[in-house]
Order: C-alpha cells, then sequence, then structure tokens
C-alpha cells in the first residue's frame, strides 16, 4: 500500500510518500481501506516527536473508508482500548497513530470495535473529520461539562476542529454560543455555524468582552483548548464550568486560589472519549440538526507536506483532509 512515512521527528517535510507492506490482521481486528483520513493537531506533535513513535511511521488518527471483510462504509474511532470506567481511560489507552500505523495511508488495521458506521449523509472527507475531534468535543461538552439547553458556552479559538465542532454541537442543542479569536472573519465563520457572536482574544480585556458579548452575563461553561485558564475562570459565572481539553498556548497555569473557591468554579480535565460517548455523539447528529463537520481544506496523500504546512499555519478554519484517491 502507499502511506506518508516519516523516517526521523521534525518539520513537515519529514513526511514522505512510499510503498509500504499491508498491515497485518489478527483476531478481533479489521482493515480498512481508507478513502480519507483528516489532519489533527496531535499530528503536528508525533511528527514532531513529542510521543516517541517508533520509526519509521506512519502518523494519522482520524479515517474513513470500507472494511474490508464486509463492504460496509466506516468510520475510524482513534481512541483504542479506553477500559470499562467511563470516568476516565484506562492504562492499556493509547490514540491511533501514536505507536501503531495510522489513517495516511491507503489501509489501517483497527481493534474491530472502533470501526462504526459511516454518517449516510457526510462525505468522505466530512465523515473522516468527525471520529477524533467529534467523541473529543461530545465528552468535553456533555459527558465532562453537563452543557443543558438554554445554557451559555465560550468557546475558545473560533477556527480549529474542536471550536467548530463544538459550536454546532451546543448550537444544535439550544445552548448559547459565543467564540473567541484572534481574526474578525473567523469569527463571522463561527457565526454562520449558530454561534451569536464572538470577541478577539487579542485584546487584553477580552473575558470581559465575551460577557458582554452573553448579555452581560458570566457563561455556564468554557470550553479551553489553548491553556489559558486565569482568563477563562474571568469570564465564568459564579459556579460555572471550566472544561479543559488542551494546553497549545500555554503548558501551565497560575491561578488565585480564593477567587476560585469563593465563586464555587469547577475545573474539569477532558481528553479523547470513549466508545460510548461515540455513540452519544451519533445519536445526538440523528436526532438534531447539526451541520456537517467544516472542511477547511483537501489535498491529496502525494501533498501530505502541503497539508501539514496548512494546518501549522493557523490560518484554517475547520479540519483539513487527505483523499487517497
Amino acid at each position: 500500500m502507499r502511506a506518508a512515512l516519516q523516517r526521523s521527528f521534525g518539520g513537515p517535510d519529514v513526511l514522505g510518500v512510499e510503498d509500504v507492506a499491508d498491515p497485518e490482521l489478527r483476531d478481533g481486528w479489521s482493515l480498512v481501506r481508507l478513502k480519507a483520513a483528516a489532519l489533527n493537531w496531535h499530528d503536528v506533535l508525533v511528527r514532531r516527536g513529542q510521543y516517541d513513535s517508533p520509526l519509521p511511521h506512519v502518523p494519522g488518527a482520524d479515517g474513513a473508508g470500507v472494511d474490508v471483510a464486509t463492504g460496509a462504509e466506516v468510520v475510524v474511532l482513534p481512541s483504542l482500548w479506553w477500559g470499562e470506567d467511563e470516568s476516565a481511560p484506562g492504562p492499556q489507552w493509547e490514540i491511533l497513530g501514536d505507536h501503531r500505523q495510522g489513517t495516511y495511508a491507503e489501509l489501517v488495521a483497527v481493534p474491530t470495535a472502533c470501526v462504526l458506521p459511516k454518517p449516510a449523509a457526510l462525505s468522505w472527507s466530512q465523515a473522516a473529520a468527525l471520529p477524533l475531534v467529534g467523541v473529543t468535543t461530545y465528552r468535553a461538552l456533555f459527558s465532562r461539562g453537563a452543557l443543558r439547553a438554554g445554557e451559555s458556552l465560550l468557546v475558545l479559538g473560533a477556527g480549529g476542529g474542536v471550536a467548530t465542532t463544538a459550536v454546532s454541537l451546543a448550537a444544535a442543542v439550544g445552548a448559547r454560543v459565543v467564540v473567541t479569536s484572534s481574526a474578525r472573519d473567523k469569527v463571522e465563520a463561527a457565526q454562520g455555524l449558530g454561534a451569536a457572536g464572538g470577541v478577539l482574544y487579542t485584546d487584553a480585556d477580552w473575558p470581559e468582552q465575551a460577557r458582554e458579548a452573553n448579555q452581560g452575563r458570566g457563561f455556564d461553561v468554557v470550553l479551553d483548548s489553548v491553556g489559558t485558564w486565569a482568563e477563562s475562570l474571568r469570564a465564568l459565572r459564579p459556579g460555572g464550568r471550566l472544561v479543559v481539553l488542551g494546553a497549545s498556548r500555554a503548558e501551565r497555569a497560575d491561578l488565585a486560589v480564593r477567587p476560585y473557591y469563593f465563586a464555587q468554579h469547577s475545573v474539569l480535565g477532558s481528553t479523547m472519549g470513549s466508545p460510548a460517548d461515540f455513540a452519544g455523539l451519533l445519536d445526538l447528529l440523528a436526532t438534531h440538526d447539526v451541520p456537517p463537520p467544516v472542511v477547511d481544506s483537501t489535498f491529496s496523500l502525494d501533498d501530505v507536506v502541503a497539508a501539514h504546512e496548512r494546518l501549522e499555519s493557523g490560518e484554517a478554519f475547520g479540519k483539513i483532509t487527505l483523499e487517497m484517491e
């Protein structure tokens, strides 16, 4: 099969398309002939060596294609071996594409439990864009954040895949959504997905501006994938919930303790999601009017370097995908 292979860690140019051996199957696993794969920031970290992936390595967590054994159109859930405890992943949990070959390829082998029906209304690229950000966002908003209809949500960073998915899912269930961004056009694009408004996080008082955009009130839930906890807490109402699922802008947080506990705030960590979370996501898509995943741009497998350059540019709105044919 053809695959995007990295033989070293580094920038986008360490990725090169080569002929490699087909995946080996074992009991309880399925082979998927991929039609499309989607890029995630996680893939950049894998490419740079943050997860000590074995070399040479095929990265990629997200994909959609055809189950070779059954002929069914499927999506791949990249959350492997979550475990029996829904409150947190177990010790065997891993993300597809970290330590085993991923989805930047014509074929991928995964545990059969991680092969699920492709939503019929989605294109191959849209379906490939769904699993990682979809299950991650669903868990953060609903399993962890307990977001409900009529509540308010602030989403940090309007352009990424998690952010666009969060706006779509939250608006679909009847929450009022406000976003932050560094660019006004991304705020406007988020409004097209259902956001009520947005503010520029380049302004020092963006938490207060966000509250004003929420009719002058603090938010019930703030979704923080960037790591700016102190500012996020300023945007919360007393008793509100801060859900943290990333650290793209800051690896550490310095909080004033007394204001935190007097405000009765909750800080909730969240990551990826379980098969039960993914089932909840698919049910939400089937029962609510949710727009399809936003696809910023699509590249061929041969153009994987350009796709990674687009991802790292920060200019994309939504997901970047690779098509295998």
